[in-house]
């Protein structure tokens, strides 16, 4: 049974719970152990209050609070610029592209538009420098009113925070999809009896017990509604029960609201409109529309009287209910000339974003110059990194839009900017009040890239390789520059949509694309690059050897435009692959990962990372691919990107790690065929070969080496599982098929003059040889491979080469070959063919004894990580920015390391 009681300290009723969760959060940022917690409840449940109970609670913290309003959602970063306002002193502590990037979003100077997710990093790191020198209790109310652009970049701070003096908590009606999955509480109406209590506390005459009952009952103890619906009805009313209708507590408490407005003075309503109209609480604002509109000073003094308004430094509403009341209960025609008088005394200099929202609010119908602002307003958001702003602005220009083709135009600009955003219903739908209009050929050209683009980023992918090819060929007479961009983006969509040789759609675009106008002009390197891709595609590895290898000197060597290299150097890597140039390969791939982390390019930056971590694997730096693992997977985790672990799987594959490889294929294969990504089953196919190769599963791995060998035959997927083929058809008898498998691959590695090619091929050649050709070929093979990066196919070699010495017969020789392979196998921590080579050994009559590979498993995946980088002599700062945690969090991370693994320093780490 609830015990009713008031807390002295806080006026609250019970709320055990609540305050216990609440206590806890900031007893953990005292702590040095961030905390974070959503409280989650119906309007009018007590979610502020909670809050204001926190910021009494939060003694020696500094406590920062911001609100979402629900009008200002359309203005980038306004609720994160709220919260963020008193710790800007701060701003000189953060690394430079973090403050530049908050500067620019903040509107504090002009730049590159901010990858929202570097902004994000810019929060945690202002929070943490404030958390320095004191806790650091971060309110933040209506958290379902917060811009787009604010939600993102609080929603990314609160999953990152660790090992800081921070509380973070927010209030909101629903999580929304930016806070779910945050720790929360469900914020329920009080027990009968502090429910009655409270009621009773509102109401002097005596109530019937029945009535009192039914009450507390139909607000489902909602305290809001239990102090608010007795105003405004007589005793008769309420002592009957006939004022207590069937509404929802939150439908019901806007009545009450309504109520009590109809019985202010005309131009108190008025007032209170123009005070709900303007989103910011400016009170000199508010003054100035009420005297353009004629209302007295004395207008405000009933509004303040019965409690539903106050105007000091600040305008404050007693609940956001009441704005949404007085507001949605206000004639339109009201609500226009409200907006318009705020309209008129918003600076145009200051704050043009607010007057062009409110212009567009006050507007009776299309209005071009009104939509133009919006326009302005959108080129401002975007110049801010604000992409949700930008679209919400077009959007509304093109509502306001008459003329067919401007409207139509517009439409286009707003799909753009909702796919930047991520919104592609929205952009589906504008696209199609897009093409209803009278748009020029190129426009509707555009248009057609649009949709494909849509159907690609939506992971829409069986649908994007011909959407983008159509658009590209519609491109070539109106725009040849843009068309051949087209074609590289379709090319990609194709590669990644993995249809079958011949019929699928890889090979249509290459084939229109050799059709294509060349562009004007020298040629710029994504020309060059298209050229090489689509003649490999149509005309083989021979014909387009040549131009593979210049592009990838190009991209490797040269100077490249920066947006050039950052949109399509991963595309040029796959060109160094095709000419088995794993120098080109990695030198490429550093140089763009690093131009897209100077960027801050989230988006772009987990599939540079996972392309660099299947170089690492294959060069046995397992650790460093380990890190990037991590790396890729903590940028997903706060980016939401999804991008199939072609890393993982592989270094998983390489280990021997049959469960984790089963696991990963499983978990992917599935949404990889649902979006058509048929190319993450090549690469499946491609890591089941290797583990079954290493596992002396030969049945298997041949099937496996067999689909992934035949399915795109002129990629690189392919001509890696070649060798897997060979290796597995002999083990296995099948020699025939041995035999054409190494025939594709000197076809495909006689186009390169690298140890890489030349060492592939005399080791599958070595299989299919006897005698002293067999020796021979063994020999050039370790020779060439040694000369490479990749540690893993040397020690492959010498294992191939000592298990044909034990079948020679020559078990002196087979030992030194095995042993080596071993000892290579178990440093890299190849533990499946390590295993193997160590039975191959025994087998010669040697003691081995099993070797434990290389691991620091005591150590959690990012420990490891941030163990390596640290080793590496990156400092916590330049840590906490690849790692999106801050420096502090780097700092205690450290700490578990040195304690795990016995050692005081940094230098013990190498």
């Amino acid at each position: 049974m609830s015990v009713s009681r008031c807390l002295p300290e806080t006026g609250m009723l019970d709320r055990d719970g609540e305050r216990a969760a609440i206590d806890g959060v900031l007893e953990a940022a005292r702590a040095g152990r961030s905390a974070v917690l959503v409280l989650l409840g119906e309007p009018g449940i007590g979610k502020t209050a909670l809050l204001d109970y926190a910021a009494g609670r939060a003694m020696g913290f500094r406590a920062v609070r911001a609100w979402g309003v629900e009008s200002e959602m359309e203005l980038a970063f306004a609720g994160l610029h709220q919260l963020c306002v008193p710790m800007l002193s701060r701003l000189d502590q953060l690394p430079s592209p973090q403050r530049d990037a908050l500067k620019v979003a903040f509107g504090m100077r002009e730049g590159q538009a901010p990858d929202r997710f570097l902004v994000g990093l810019a929060v945690l790191s202002l929070l943490a420098a404030t958390a320095e020198d004191q806790p650091l209790a971060c309110l933040v109310d209506d958290a379902q009113w917060l811009d787009q652009e604010s939600a993102q970049a609080l929603a990314f701070v609160a999953r990152r925070l660790l090992a800081e003096h921070v509380a973070l908590m927010f209030a909101a009606r629903e999580p929304g999809e930016q806070l779910r999955g945050l720790p929360d509480f469900e914020v329920r109406g009080l027990h009968n009896e502090d429910a009655g209590t409270l009621l009773r506390s509102v109401v002097r005459h005596r109530l019937d017990e029945r009535v009192r009952d039914r009450v507390v009952a139909e607000t489902k103890g909602n305290p809001l509604a239990l102090l608010e619906l007795p105003r405004g009805l007589s005793p008769t009313q309420l002592g009957w029960g006939f004022g207590v209708g069937a509404q929802a507590v939150p439908a019901r408490i806007e009545t009450s609201y309504r109520r009590r407005l109809e019985a202010l003075p005309s131009d108190t309503r008025l007032l209170v409109l123009v005070a709900a109209a303007e989103p910011v609480g400016d009170p000199v604002l508010v003054w100035a529309a009420a005297e353009r509109l004629g209302i007295p000073d004395s207008a405000a003094v009933a509004a303040e009287s019965d409690g539903l308004l106050e105007i000091g430094t600040q305008v404050r509403f007693r609940h956001p209910l009441v704005r949404s009341a007085v507001y949605r209960s206000a004639p339109l025609q009201e609500r226009r000339t409200a907006h318009l008088a705020l309209a008129e005394v918003t600076d145009r200099e200051v704050d043009p974003d607010r007057r062009a929202w409110h212009l567009a609010a006050a507007a009776a119908g299309p209005d071009e110059e009104v939509a133009s602002e919006l326009e302005w307003s959108a080129d401002r958001a975007l110049a801010r990194g604000g992409m949700g702003a930008a679209a919400a602005f077009l959007q509304q220009a093109v509502a306001l839009t008459r003329e067919p083709k401007r409207r139509a135009e517009r439409a286009l600009a707003a799909v753009q900017a909702n796919l930047q955003a991520g919104a592609f219903d929205a952009a589906v739908e504008l696209l199609a009040t897009a093409e209803a209009g009278p748009l020029d050929e190129l426009k509707r050209a555009q248009a057609g890239l649009l949709r494909g683009q849509i159907a690609f980023a939506s992971s829409v992918g069986s649908e994007a390789p011909a959407l983008l090819l159509q658009a590209a060929k519609e491109l070539e007479t109106l725009d040849v520059r843009l068309a051949r961009e087209t074609y590289l983006d379709a090319w990609a969509a194709a590669m990644f949509a993995g249809r079958p040789a011949q019929t699928g759609e890889l090979h249509k675009v290459s084939r229109a694309a050799r059709s294509a106008p060349a562009s004007e002009g020298a040629p710029l390197p994504s020309d060059l690059l298209l050229d090489a891709l689509a003649l490999l595609v149509t005309d083989g590895r021979a014909a387009a050897a040549a131009g593979l290898k210049r592009v990838t000197h190009i991209f490797a060597e040269e100077e490249v435009p920066l947006q050039e290299g950052l949109r399509w150097g991963w595309l040029a890597a796959i060109a160094a692959i095709m000419v088995w140039d794993e120098e080109s390969w990695h030198t490429l791939l550093a140089r763009q990962l690093q131009s897209v982390r100077e960027a801050g390019l989230l988006f772009q930056l987990p599939l540079y990372v996972n392309v660099m971590g299947v170089f690492a694997t294959w060069c046995g730096d397992f650790a460093t691919a380990t890190s990037l693992i991590a790396e890729a997977d903590a940028i997903a985790e706060v980016t939401g990107t999804r991008l199939a672990p072609f890393a993982a799987a592989l270094l998983a594959g390489f280990r021997g790690a049959e469960a984790e490889v089963s696991r990963l294929i499983e978990a992917v294969t599935h949404d990889a065929r649902v979006a058509g990504q048929g190319g993450w089953n090549q690469w499946s196919q491609l890591v089941s070969a290797i583990l079954y190769n290493g596992l002396g599963r030969y049945e298997k791995a041949l099937a496996q080496a067999r689909r992934a060998s035949d399915h795109a035959p002129e990629l690189y997927v392919s001509m890696w599982a070649l060798p897997e083929l060979i290796e597995a058809a002999v083990r296995t008898g099948e020699t025939r098929l041995a035999a054409d498998a190494f025939e594709r691959l000197d076809q495909a590695a006689r186009v390169a003059d690298t140890d890489w090619a030349a060492g592939i091929r005399a080791r599958s050649r070595a299989l299919l040889s006897e005698g002293q050709d067999a020796e021979g070929s063994y020999r050039e093979a370790i020779a060439r491979l040694n000369g490479t990066r990749l540690r893993s196919e040397p020690a492959r070699a010498h294992l191939l080469y000592g298990e044909w010495l034990r079948r020679e017969g020559r078990k002196t020789d087979a030992r030194a070959q095995l042993r080596t392979a071993y000892e290579m196998f178990a440093a890299i921590g190849m533990e499946a063919f390590a295993e193997r080579a160590r039975r191959e050994l025994q087998a010669t009559g040697e003691t081995v004894r099993k070797r434990a590979v290389e691991t620091l498993s005591d150590l959690t995946a990012q420990e490891a990580q941030i163990a390596k980088l640290a080793g590496d002599g990156h400092s916590n700062q330049e840590i906490a920015a690849r790692l999106f945690i801050s420096p502090r969090t780097v700092e205690w991370h450290l700490g578990n390391v040195f304690t795990k693994l016995g050692i005081t320093s940094r230098k013990d780490l190498r």
